[in-house]
C-alpha cells in the first residue's frame, strides 16, 4: 500500500512540475549548470547517451554535518576521477562546506540557499516545524524538487547523503541513485537499557530504519546503500537492502599537526556548542558556566571551534558578561582568532578549526552532533549538557550517548558536568578506555575513499 501511495505521489509531482517550470524564471535560470542544452539530446543516441551521462552526478545533502560527509566523499571521487561531473544540492542552509571546492572550479553548487529556523531538525520539534515553514520551507522544497526533476531527465545520477528526505527526493526523481545513509546505527537500541517505546519498535523490525525507508532502499534503481557501521548494515540485509559498511566518512579529513609546545602545559577541553542559532549562544554560555566549577590544580586551555566567523561577535559579549578579559599576544597563530582569560582559564576561539584542533583535546564538552561523533571517534571522551534546543535536547543526547556507547556522558547541572570533566581528566586509565570504546563505535578513518571507490565502480560498469 506505501508503494502505491509513493506511486501515486510520484507521478502528481511529475505532472505538475513542468507547469510550474515555465512560469519561474528564478528557478529556471539558478538550474542552467545543471546540463547540456535539451535541444541537443535528440541527437544524442541511446548508447552515447549512457556514456555522457553516466559520469555526472548531484549529490543531495540535507544537515551540517550531511555537507561534511558529502564534501569528503566528492573530494575523493574527484581524486579518482577528475573528468566526473559533480553538483551538490544542500537542502538545508548555505552548504559553506562545499565553498573551497566550488571556488576550485570542479564543483558546481546549484539551488538557492535556505536558512530554516530549526536547523533541519523540524522533524524532532513541532514548534520548529512551524517555525520552518514560517520561513519558506514548502516553498524551499518545491524549488529542490524542480531542479531534482530537471537534472534527473537530463540524466544525472544522484547521490542521497542524510536519511529520508534526499532518499526519497532521489527516489521520486526518476533517476538511477546512491545512498549514503548518515545519522541512523542500530548501536541505539541494541545496546544499553531498554525501556522505552522506541527500542520495541525497532526491535521489532531488527533496525533503526523504518520499512518505507528500506522499501526506497531496494528500489531497482538504487545502485549502493552505504551505512555507517556493520551491525547497521546487517539489519537492512535482513529486510533485502543490499546495504554495504565501507566505512565511516565522519572519520576523515582531520589534521595530523600535534598540539603546539605553548599549549600542552595546560590540561585541554575542546568545547562544541553546535551550529544551529541560537541555540548555539545558549549551549555556548551554559558549558562555559560548568567549565568554571572544575576544581584542579592545573590551568585548563579550552580550544573553542566555531562553525561560522558570523557567530564569533556573539560569543565575544557572553564571554564579556561572564568576566572574561581579551588578550591578543598570539592571536592569529594555529587558526586562532581570538584569546580571552579568567583566572586559570584560557579560551581560545578559532572560526572552523575543528578538523586541526580535534586531536590536541583531552576531553571534550560537546553540545553538538555530528563534531562530538567524530570527537569521540578521534578516542576523546565527551560530557553533555543537553538544553531545551529544537536540535540538541536531552531525547537527542541520550540517543547519542547510546549510539557511542556511553563515551558521552549526559550531565544533569553546572557541578555534575565539572564533575564528571574533572574525573577523566584526573583518571588517565578511564579516559582513554572510554575513549576507545567511542573510536570502535565510530570506526577508522578511510570511509569517504572506500565510499567513492564504490560509487566510481558501479558507474564504470555502467549500473
Amino acid at each position: 500500500m506505501l508503494g502505491r501511495v509513493l506511486r501515486k505521489i510520484k507521478r502528481k509531482l511529475i505532472k505538475a512540475a513542468p507547469r510550474f517550470e515555465l512560469g519561474i524564471k528564478d528557478l529556471q535560470s539558478s538550474a542552467l549548470p545543471l546540463g547540456h542544452a535539451a535541444e541537443n539530446e535528440s541527437f544524442i543516441s541511446n548508447s552515447n547517451r549512457i556514456s555522457q551521462t553516466e559520469q555526472n552526478l548531484l549529490f543531495l545533502c540535507n544537515g551540517h554535518g550531511e555537507d561534511t560527509i558529502t564534501c569528503r566523499v566528492i573530494e575523493a571521487l574527484h581524486e579518482m576521477n577528475p573528468d566526473i561531473s559533480l553538483e551538490v544540492l544542500p537542502m538545508v542552509g548555505d552548504g559553506k562546506a562545499f565553498l573551497t571546492l566550488v571556488k576550485n572550479g570542479w564543483l558546481a553548487k546549484i539551488g538557492p540557499s535556505t536558512f530554516l529556523p530549526s536547523g533541519g531538525f523540524s522533524n524532532q520539534s513541532f514548534s520548529g516545524l512551524v517555525l520552518d515553514l514560517k520561513a519558506g520551507l514548502l516553498g524551499s522544497l518545491w524549488s529542490q524538487w524542480i531542479l531534482i526533476h530537471r537534472a534527473a531527465k537530463e540524466g544525472r545520477i544522484i547521490v542521497a547523503v542524510g536519511d529520508l528526505l534526499p532518499l526519497l527526493f532521489a527516489w521520486a526523481s526518476g533517476a538511477n541513485y546512491f545512498f549514503i545513509g548518515t545519522p541512523k546505527s542500530d548501536y541505539t537500541w541494541v545496546s544499553g537499557p531498554r525501556p522505552a517505546l522506541s527500542d520495541f519498535y525497532h526491535r521489532l523490525k531488527g533496525t533503526e530504519w523504518d520499512p518505507w525507508e528500506y522499501w526506497l532502499m531496494r528500489s531497482s534503481r538504487c545502485r549502493m546503500v552505504a551505512v555507517r557501521d556493520k551491525i547497521t548494515a546487517r539489519g537492512l540485509r535482513n529486510h533485502g537492502v543490499k546495504a554495504l559498511s565501507p566505512g565511516n566518512p565522519m572519520m576523515d579529513g582531520f589534521s595530523k599537526r600535534e598540539c603546539p609546545d605553548d599549549y600542552k602545559r595546560y590540561r585541554r577541553l575542546i568545547l562544541l556548542c553546535g551550529s544551529r542559532f541560537p541555540e548555539a549562544y545558549q549551549n555556548f554560555k551554559k558549558l562555559l558556566i560548568a567549565i568554571q566549577f572544575i576544581q584542579i590544580t592545573s590551568s585548563i586551555a579550552v580550544f573553542v571551534p566555531l562553525s561560522s566567523s558570523i557567530i564569533s561577535k556573539k560569543i565575544e559579549l557572553i564571554l564579556t558578561d561572564l568576566g572574561f578579559k581579551s588578550t591578543y599576544h598570539s592571536a592569529g597563530e594555529n587558526g586562532i582568532s581570538g584569546i580571552w582569560k579568567k583566572n586559570s582559564l584560557l579560551i581560545l576561539i578559532g572560526d572552523n578549526q575543528f578538523s586541526c584542533w580535534a586531536k590536541w583535546g583531552e576531553v571534550g564538552v560537546a553540545n553538538a552532533g555530528t563534531a562530538t561523533e567524530q570527537l569521540v571517534g578521534l578516542g576523546i571522551p565527551c560530557v553533555s549538557f543537553p538544553g531545551k534546543g529544537h536540535q540538541f535536547n536531552f531525547n537527542f543526547a541520550k540517543r547519542q550517548s547510546r549510539l557511542l556507547g556511553g563515551s558521552v556522558a549526559i550531565a544533569k547541572g553546572y557541578e555534575d558536568l565539572a564533575k564528571q570533566v574533572r574525573f577523566l581528566l584526573n583518571s588517565d586509565l578511564d579516559r582513554k578506555m572510554i575513549g576507545l570504546r567511542g573510536a570502535k563505535r565510530m570506526g577508522p578513518e578511510g570511509g569517504s575513499h572506500s565510499i567513492a571507490l564504490s560509487i566510481s565502480s558501479h558507474l564504470s560498469q555502467g549500473s
